[in-house]
């Protein structure tokens, strides 16, 4: 949780910086990777992050350690934001990394904005999320602090050689496992699905059956889930033979799950228990 002061700072910074990297379009990728960069590096370096935090300290050093660290090698925009960053109050000393994480995030939106993929990014982040959710150790795997950074990232680029990912949809999911800062796998894709869903003014609802939805049954879907919600959704449909029947629907952190291999796999440890 942040407090009060690191989620000002957090907001009014995003909408400051909110229309300029709109005004980017396609440069605003660029942008994103040079503040994933810099998030990496205050997690690496925490005697950055107290430099960049420290109220007593005058604004123009902290502008100063900013320049020289990426004078010449960024682009002015994230210079910019990592200035205004440093000027803003902060409960901890660690949330202005995830407010430069925030920024990162904000940047690829606007980036898939510009090539018309931000759609097609939440839905291929909510299959991932799909896909992995029934797969305890897979998921261990990713979310272990103690294992090499890269030696996640090939596990998960193995995991989805051969998907047909964008490239933003990759970055991101190699980012969640690769700089885990204190979360899990998993709950770094949900947040990320909920970040694009929302910058779409709408909630992704994923839903798993083991053959297509018809279009009726898609209507249906999208017409009860944006009366519970009260705003509009947008449907991932992910066909899973294994699920072998019923229907499974995610959204945020809710599951409703009444396929048939979910009812057999809890009739399997109901046996087990009264045997």
């Amino acid at each position: 949780m942040r407090g009060e002061a690191s989620l000002v700072s957090d907001q009014k910074a995003r909408l400051i910086f909110a229309p300029l990297l709109s005004k980017e379009g396609v440069g605003a990728l660029d942008i994103a990777q040079e503040l994933f960069s810099f998030v990496t590096l205050l997690d690496t370096y925490p005697r950055l992050e107290r430099a960049l935090t420290d109220p007593s300290r005058p604004q123009t050093d902290k502008s100063r350690v900013v320049d020289d660290l990426l004078d010449g090698k960024a682009h002015d925009l994230t210079i910019a934001i990592l200035r205004d960053l440093s000027s803003r109050h902060w409960s901890k000393v660690m949330h202005i990394a995830n407010a430069v994480e925030d920024m990162a995030v904000d940047a690829l939106t606007y980036y898939t904005d510009a090539v018309d993929q931000t759609s097609a990014v939440a839905g291929e982040l909510a299959q991932v999320y799909s896909a992995l959710i029934d797969h305890p150790i897979v998921l261990f795997r990713l979310s272990d602090e103690y294992s090499e950074p890269q030696a996640r990232v090939a596990l998960i680029d193995e995991l989805l050689e051969g998907k047909g990912l964008l490239p933003v949809t990759m970055q991101l999911v190699e980012h969640a496992t690769r700089d885990l800062r204190g979360r899990r796998f998993l709950h770094t894709v949900d947040w990320l699905v909920d970040r694009f869903s929302t910058h779409m003014h709408e909630t992704m609802v994923t839903v798993v059956t083991a053959v297509p939805l018809t279009h009726e049954q898609m209507v249906k879907v999208v017409d009860v889930y944006s009366k519970k919600l009260g705003h509009a959704v947008h449907v991932n449909a992910i066909v899973n033979p294994e699920v072998i029947g019923g229907m499974r629907v995610e959204y945020g952190s809710e599951v409703t799950d009444n396929t048939v291999l979910t009812q057999l796999k809890q009739l399997k440890r109901q046996m087990a228990v009264s045997s």
